[in-house]
C-alpha cells in the first residue's frame, strides 16, 4: 500500500471525528444568528391613531364636518317683555279697558303701552308685533294735555291710524307711545272694537 493512498484516508477520518455532525451544527448556529437578530431589532409597534389631514389634503366630507357648529340655546324673550324700574324712576300708566274698568301699572322709561297691555293681559292684540304696520293696538290718550305732551306721530303712524276703528283727535298707536318722566301718569282708553288692516293689505 502506498503512502499516498493512506495518508488522505487517515485525514478525513480525523476531520470526521473531530467536527460535530455538520447538518446539527449549521441549524443550531443559525437558530442562535437568527434569535440575535431578531432580539436587537425588536421595536416596539406603535398605537395606532387618528390621522388628521392637512391642509392640502382636506376632502369636502373634512371640510364639512370641521364647519360643522354645535347647537346652543339662549333664553328666549317674549314681546311683551318689561325691564323692572329702577328705584326712584318708576313710572305709572293708567288703561281703561272696553268695561270701563280702571288698571294702573308701575313700569320703566322706555317701555311702550303695547308691551305693558300685553305683559298685563290686556286686550291689546299688536298684530303686527309692534313694528307700526297694523292699528291693532289703537288706544286714545284721555286727555289733550296728555296728548300734547307726547312726541308728535310719525308718518307711517299716521297711515296706520287712519285705518283704526273709532279715531279720534287724540288717538295713537300704543306701540309708538314710550313712557317717559314726561308721559309719567298718563290715562288711556282702550276703543272698544279694533280694525285688523295691516300696510300689507295694500300692497300691490
Amino acid at each position: 500500500m502506498s503512502i499516498r493512498r493512506i495518508v488522505p484516508d487517515i485525514s478525513a477520518t480525523r476531520l470526521r471525528r473531530a467536527a460535530p455532525n455538520p447538518p446539527h451544527y449549521a441549524f443550531q448556529h443559525f437558530r442562535s444568528m437568527y434569535s440575535t437578530i431578531q432580539s436587537a431589532t425588536r421595536i416596539t409597534q406603535p398605537s395606532r391613531a387618528r390621522r388628521v389631514p392637512s391642509s392640502s389634503q382636506t376632502t369636502p366630507s373634512t371640510q364639512w364636518r370641521s364647519a360643522r357648529r354645535t347647537f346652543t340655546t339662549s333664553s328666549t324673550r317674549s314681546h311683551a317683555h318689561l325691564t323692572p324700574p329702577k328705584p326712584g324712576e318708576e313710572r305709572h300708566v293708567t288703561f281703561i279697558d272696553k268695561d270701563g274698568s280702571s288698571h294702573t301699572f308701575t313700569v320703566a322709561d322706555g317701555d311702550n303701552l303695547l308691551d305693558i297691555a300685553q305683559a298685563n293681559d290686556l286686550e291689546m292684540e299688536g298684530a303686527c308685533g309692534g313694528s307700526c304696520a297694523c292699528s291693532t293696538c289703537h288706544v286714545v290718550v284721555d286727555s289733550e294735555a296728555a296728548y300734547d305732551v307726547l312726541p308728535e306721530p310719525s308718518d307711517d303712524e299716521n297711515d296706520m291710524l287712519d285705518l283704526a276703528f273709532g279715531l279720534t283727535e287724540t288717538s295713537r298707536l300704543g306701540c309708538q307711545v314710550l313712557m317717559s318722566k314726561e308721559v309719567d301718569g298718563i290715562v288711556v282708553r282702550l276703543p272698544s272694537m279694533t280694525r285688523n288692516l295691516q300696510k300689507s293689505d295694500f300692497e300691490k
